[in-house]
């Protein structure tokens, strides 16, 4: 079925992470049961999510790759569980996968958004699966080619020139599949994503407005992620602070694991600007 709706972006949307997958780096395990998953994500739709991103694979370094097949059983469950969900509000839901057959059985489901962490690199046949369910596509850079993250300390003589000539390019790959531009959203992406080196994220948040002339709407996802200082678990304050400056620097979205923290400083920070 071609999704209808269309996203407003007229305040910072806060995507919810759904993980369910064994091997994620923040909550491993916790959300495969569909059942589960389907309450998580109606208690981050109560805390004002406006988005949830389910992912049936971890792609962060040291992760494996996983099957089309096991990928399908993962997501599928969930996404039949949250169609009979009935939330106190109309949350898009998004699945975070680079693979065409996943996509199509999630678009099949009512999927409004395709979050691809290659960039359409990882499967040729993404973007026009995409384009025929007039869905939204969010389009990230990654140093590496593939969905397997490396931590390589990777060196740029100018990070953000790097990743604007990068996802021009793959703005143009989309559009040239039949992607809507007005349906396309991009990701600088964060951590080792950019670079083992935690310098190059800094520098992306302090100039993310510079992204802004790609004319998308900007989506970043620093939660938890191994740039900002202390344990996973002790990254609530350091994350809500970059994505605080993100959305000061033109963020239209932020991809959270904890949903409640952010509406509440999104609300103070709207207040202050």
């Amino acid at each position: 079925m071609k999704f209808t709706k269309t996203i407003k972006f007229g305040h910072p949307l806060v995507m919810g992470i759904l993980n369910v997958t064994p091997n994620s780096f923040s909550d491993a395990g916790k959300y495969r049961d569909p059942e589960v998953a389907a309450l998580h994500a109606e208690a981050m739709v109560n805390e004002g999510a406006d988005i949830i991103d389910v992912g049936g694979e971890s792609t962060g370094p040291d992760s494996t790759n996983v099957s089309v097949d096991e990928e399908i059983n993962r997501v599928i469950p969930v996404l039949a569980s949250l169609n009979k969900k009935k939330f106190s509000t109309s949350p898009i839901i998004s699945v975070d996968t680079y693979k065409s057959k996943v996509a199509r059985a999630a678009l099949e489901l009512g999927v409004g958004m395709i979050n691809d962490v290659t960039a359409l690199r990882g499967d040729s046949m993404l973007a026009s699966v995409v384009a025929e369910y007039d869905a939204y596509l969010v389009l990230m850079y990654s140093k590496d080619s593939t969905a397997r993250t490396t931590r390589d300390p990777v060196q740029y003589d100018d990070v953000i020139k790097v990743i604007l000539e990068f996802l021009e390019e793959r703005i143009a790959v989309a559009v040239h599949a039949g992607v809507m531009r007005e349906k396309i959203i991009i990701d600088p992406g964060m951590g080792a994503f950019i670079s083992g080196d935690p310098k190059y994220s800094f520098e992306v948040l302090r100039r993310l407005a510079e992204l802004q002339k790609l004319n998308c709407p900007i989506l970043v996802g620093a939660s938890r992620k191994s740039f900002l200082p202390g344990t996973v678990k002790d990254r609530l304050i350091p994350t809500i602070i970059a994505h605080s400056i993100a959305i000061q620097n033109g963020a239209s979205i932020i991809r959270v694991h904890d949903v409640a923290d952010h509406v509440l400083a999104n609300g103070l920070l709207e207040k202050l600007l």
